[in-house]
């Protein structure tokens, strides 16, 4: 059987971990002939853990999704520095910017997104890029630029007070720097948090050394001096950091005639209009998922990895239940599912509690008995409980107040204090599905440390959210094994 040429254009982290994929399953190539093109000079790299390398807790090379040497020692023609210029549907090939062309028998669109600059006046040079003194946070060598301006003790205003912005500030504060947070909207995390606890979490971060400037956005940037602000105010700043979302890479799809909303529109299959072509990550529009986080690319490729090496030819990507955990050192947040639900809303059981003092904000919506949504600022333990309950869609326990302090697991057994407490079935790992089970299966296969089980089963390799539970689990296995 001739294998057929599989191309994926983007080796971020959706097209990096397709190809790993992919390579799980067809590992000697026999299938599948690879060809991935990256436009970065570098290895693919965890973005979601960027905020690490800006605070310094983190260093480039921990946050590595793959080591030298890794394409020769999976059959991966992998082409660094490039990017694919223009598809040709026609004949099945790309033209790279190098001037080269690759054909291929199947397309994967993996291009990502880029981050938006708002229109804010001396933002951005005439083409478009940031101008000097201004810095957008997306890539590895934005983060490089970030440190190479951000001097300890200096002045930075980051704009946006989102996921990103906020892990961001988080990292600079931690740096010693004075960080100023400009967000038009009147509480932070909008799209996540409803306003108590955007309000609590504004105040927690402002205990670390962060300030705010809510409801109002930049109006003007003055290199060398920071931001007049839409109120009339201004905000002193050596560098401006922008962290105000990003929008789908299309160019490439657009060009080619393929079918574009707000990012590649695929269906099921994660196939575009072209079916010989497909999507997955930040740039693909599935109606069941949303763009900018890790867990629904990784999903994608799994799916994809199946039908494309046709392992799984009925293999469905269906959507995924995100769960929103904020990276910022000393901050401890989880937001699922429809957290905006209001508390007197007829159709839902909405329970609230909240000790800003303290940092604490805990809201659980319920809908016919399950949990559909849930703010969990300051309460670790009961981000345990709702989060299991939310995975496996089973009955909230009658005590809904013990759930709601984490003081209630789905059997009504008392709270996970330890990870023997924990199901096998509860997900530890989010980003790569990756159960208690799982994990104990591995370490009995010889994976007997956290690097180790990290490799078996890509455990703390997503967002990184998962590691101290991780750790817990593999000590508890070895004083019981």
């Amino acid at each position: 059987m001739t294998p057929r040429k599989v191309v994926v254009a983007g080796y971020g982290m959706a097209g990096a971990r397709l190809a790993d994929e992919i390579r799980q399953r067809d590992p000697e190539g026999a299938r599948v002939t690879l060809t991935v093109i990256g436009e970065e000079p570098h290895h693919a790299y965890n973005r979601v853990l960027l905020s690490a390398l800006v605070a310094g807790t983190m260093r480039p090379e921990m946050v590595r999704l793959h080591e030298s040497g890794w394409a020769g020692q999976r059959e991966v023609d992998l082409r660094t520095g490039v990017h694919v210029a223009r598809i040709d549907r026609q004949r099945r090939s790309v033209a790279l910017s190098d001037g080269s062309t690759v054909d291929y028998d199947a397309l994967v669109l993996a291009t990502g997104s880029r981050p938006w600059l708002p229109p804010v006046e001396g933002l951005a040079l005439e083409d478009g890029s940031p101008a000097p003194g201004v810095v957008t946070f997306r890539t590895l060598d934005d983060c490089d630029r970030i440190l190479d301006a951000a001097r300890v003790g200096a002045p930075v205003a980051v704009l946006g007070g989102g996921l990103l912005g906020l892990e961001a500030a988080r990292g600079l504060a931690g740096r010693g720097n004075l960080v100023t947070v400009v967000h038009p909207a009147g509480h932070v995390m909008e799209r996540q948090l409803d306003e108590g606890a955007g309000q609590v979490l504004a105040r927690s971060l402002s205990a670390l050394g962060i300030d705010f400037r809510l409801g109002t956005g930049a109006a003007r940037y003055l290199p060398g001096d920071g931001l007049k602000l839409d109120d009339g105010g201004k905000v002193h700043a050596d560098l401006v950091v922008v962290s105000a979302g990003v929008r789908a890479e299309t160019t490439l799809a657009r060009e080619a005639g393929l079918e574009v909303d707000r990012g590649v529109l695929v269906d099921d299959a994660l196939r575009t209009s072209d079916g010989r072509i497909h999507a997955i990550g930040d740039c693909a529009q599935h109606p069941g998922t949303v763009s900018g986080l890790v867990e629904p690319a990784w999903q994608q490729a799994a799916v994809l990895a199946d039908l494309l090496t046709g392992t799984d030819v009925s293999a469905r990507y269906r959507g995924t239940r995100v769960v929103t955990k904020l990276k910022a050192r000393g901050i401890d947040l989880t937001a699922l599912g429809e957290a905006h639900t209001e508390v007197d809303d007829p159709g839902a059981e909405v329970l609230c509690l909240t000790d800003p003092t303290r940092g604490r904000y805990t809201k659980l919506v319920i809908r016919h008995d399950r949990v559909t949504g849930a703010i969990l600022l300051g309460a670790p333990d009961a981000a345990a409980t709702v989060t299991q309950l939310y995975d496996r869609a089973v009955p909230v326990p009658t005590d809904r107040l013990a759930v709601l302090l984490g003081r209630a697991l789905p059997s009504g057994a008392p709270v996970a204090a330890s990870p023997a407490d924990l199901p096998a079935t509860a997900v530890v790992c989010r980003c790569n599905s990756v159960t208690k089970g799982g994990l104990v299966e591995a370490f009995r296969a010889g994976a007997t440390d956290v690097t180790k089980l990290a490799s078996a089963t890509r455990a703390t390799t997503g967002c990184g959210s998962c590691r101290d539970a991780v750790c817990g689990i593999a000590e508890w296995l070895t004083t019981t094994s």
